[in-house]
């Protein structure tokens, strides 16, 4: 099953290379079982979308190591990739760039036809340029967006909305970045999603480095354990027992401030609900815990 993770760590650039490489269910280790790609999504200093992304598994990457080490923003997105859609290239790695956010998806939605079919009736069909069911429901986003006058949160509404409405649905999971702003939805139950709201100055106790899988590596920690910053990952990547999982149908918003605020705005399940034994072998497999 791909792993999705987002951070958000407010106003000031930070590195992400402890949750990337580091913790001790980093997304590097959770790659051994995700062999299709690897893909990082920041930001510069002037907000504009970075990502860097590799068709091959993140923890054999040498390239994903050292940007892990070496990028700095105020937002991550990143995502290992067990194919469920689409050929294993660099266009169909995640995470997609579109009007300047970023997006990572986890899950399967069927009906690309009637989908490509909503793309083209909104005049967003040349924001697709690979074969993937996450990179359509990326661009419908985009495109309900443009509609809601840039209102990215009406516009995962709308979006959303029409695809339970309209395609058979296993899973809608994602994380959306910009460089202030990251979105996030579980949608269905049907594979997990989960938060960490981390704020050290609650802590009676000065700061400790953060729960490293191994002494050698606590000294990397430094940065993000004195700062706020706000998680949304797949599966808690540490021991932390503020780790919590968003209920189904839960779209949450993490602002500038790190302000968490969840809203529902979904039906309780998708009209054409999907289960495993609907998919191909292959595709069943790619989406098992």
């Amino acid at each position: 099953m791909c792993r999705l993770f987002g951070l958000h760590a407010g106003p000031l650039p930070v590195r992400a290379t402890f949750w990337l490489l580091d913790a001790p269910d980093s997304l590097s280790r959770q790659s051994r079982k995700e062999p299709d790609g690897a893909g990082i999504g920041t930001f510069d200093g002037d907000g504009n979308p970075r990502v860097a992304k590799h068709p091959i598994a993140a923890w054999e990457d040498h390239a994903f190591a050292r940007e892990a080490r070496d990028l700095k923003s105020t937002t991550f997105l990143a995502h290992v990739r067990y194919a469920s859609t689409g050929a294993l290239t660099l266009v169909n790695t995640h995470p997609f760039e579109q009007d300047g956010r970023l997006f990572a998806h986890n899950g399967v939605l069927q009906g690309l036809s009637r989908l490509d079919q909503r793309l083209t009736e909104l005049g967003v069909m040349d924001l697709v340029h690979g074969q993937t069911d996450s990179e359509r429901l990326f661009a419908l986003v985009t495109a309900e967006t443009r509609r809601a006058e840039g209102d990215v949160g009406e516009g995962i509404t709308q979006a959303i909305t029409w695809i339970a409405r309209e395609l058979p649905v296993l899973s809608l999971n994602f994380i959306l970045t910009t460089a202030e702003d990251v979105w996030c939805l579980r949608y269905p139950a049907t594979h997990e999603l989960h938060i960490l709201e981390r704020d050290p100055a609650k802590s009676p106790d000065p700061p400790a480095p953060l729960d490293a899988r191994s002494s050698r590596i606590h000294s990397r920690s430094t940065e993000l354990s004195r700062s706020r910053h706000v998680l949304i990952a797949t599966e808690p990547m540490d021991h932390n027992p503020d780790w919590r999982p968003m209920a189904s149908g839960e779209l949450a918003h993490v602002g500038p401030d790190l302000a968490v605020t969840s809203t529902f705005p979904f039906p309780d399940a998708p009209t054409h609900p999907l289960t495993l034994a609907d998919l191909a072998p292959s595709a069943a497999e790619s989406q098992k815990p």
